[in-house]
């Protein structure tokens, strides 16, 4: 649940708290199980009362369900060990999901906008006291899952993720139950199509700002919260050091910034080049927080040619790649 453009003084591994995995997976479990329950409640109360906005609640709360599983194995396959297929480890698990529920949540919101405009097109009697009822029941249901993964929401773009459909089913709850009591009052039967374009239209909007830091992410993009300018010129102000190039910043996982590149060292300091590599990992874990770093060695005298900033050297130009 993944900003801002500035260098972070302090890295970003500070702002990551450690969760239990083991109570966070009861959390999970439980809160799949409450929203299961909830999601075939609302079905029938919706087919029952006739109210498609409370059928839409029903399909993003089985959204959610579905979503909470997801994270769920995600979360256990993201704890295994490296191995010789996947040797950066399976952290990404988590990132995978979050875009998969992500992927849902829009798809849902559109499927929502397409039964809403036909709503509209052929009106349908709506039973207000039974929409106010089971939302009701739904609403606490959408805050205690909402509790179960806020904590863990902090720390996980995945379980962000599923937090999220919470929040929305949560505000779509209150929303339907507003609703049935317009409904009961004035017999406003046109404020269940409406409800269901704006539930769909917070679910999409949602979800499209959500999607981008995993997009992000898998697109292996720079950490949003590092400017890499700055990076880059901590390290040419490193002693020993008169160059850098061929930098690729990337993000591990959500919380693990990494950094490839070709750093030049000074003719007549090769001789302490270990020590200058030393410094310049120092530099970047403790400044800008960025824990894994794979630094290539040149002397000035055979350093890469025209290589660019970033990325590898141009094609057509001589020298090492």
């Amino acid at each position: 649940m993944f900003e801002g453009s500035h260098a972070v003084a302090h890295g970003h591994h500070h702002h990551h708290h450690h969760v239990d995995p083991e109570a966070g997976d009861r959390r999970v479990i439980a809160a799949v199980v409450v929203n299961l329950g909830l999601t075939i409640a609302q079905i029938i109360g919706g087919i029952l009362s006739g109210s498609l906005a409370l059928i839409a609640d029903a399909l993003h709360n089985f959204s959610d369900a579905i979503s909470l599983l997801i994270a769920f194995a995600a979360r256990k396959i993201a704890r295994r060990p490296r191995d010789a297929t996947m040797t950066f480890g399976y952290g990404r698990a988590e990132t995978v999901a979050a875009l998969i529920n992500y992927t849902t949540l829009i798809l849902i919101g559109l499927y929502l906008l397409y039964e809403a405009g036909a709503r509209f097109l052929d009106p349908q009697p709506v039973e207000g006291w039974l929409i106010v009822i089971v939302a009701g029941i739904a609403l606490v249901v959408d805050l205690v899952t909402a509790m179960l993964t806020f904590a863990m929401s902090k720390t996980s773009m995945n379980i962000r993720a599923a937090f999220l459909h919470n929040v929305a089913d949560a505000l779509g709850s209150v929303a339907v139950i507003v609703a049935g009591v317009l409904i009961l009052l004035f017999g406003w039967w046109v404020v269940d199509p409406i409800l269901t374009v704006l539930i769909a239209g917070y679910i999409l909007w949602q979800s499209v700002r959500e999607i981008g830091p995993v997009m992000r992410v898998l697109m292996l993009g720079s950490p949003p919260e590092i400017e890499t300018e700055a990076v880059l010129q901590a390290v040419r102000d490193t002693e020993g050091v008169s160059g850098i190039h061929h930098a690729h910043f990337w993000q591990m996982t959500e919380a693990r910034a990494s950094l490839d590149a070709h750093v030049v060292i000074e003719e007549g300091a090769w001789t302490r080049a270990d020590a200058v590599k030393a410094a310049i990992k120092a530099r970047l874990r403790d400044t800008f927080g960025i824990d894994h770093s794979t630094l290539e060695l040149e002397c000035a005298r055979h350093a890469c040619v025209e290589a660019t900033t970033f990325g590898g050297a141009n094609r057509d130009a001589p020298g090492r790649t």
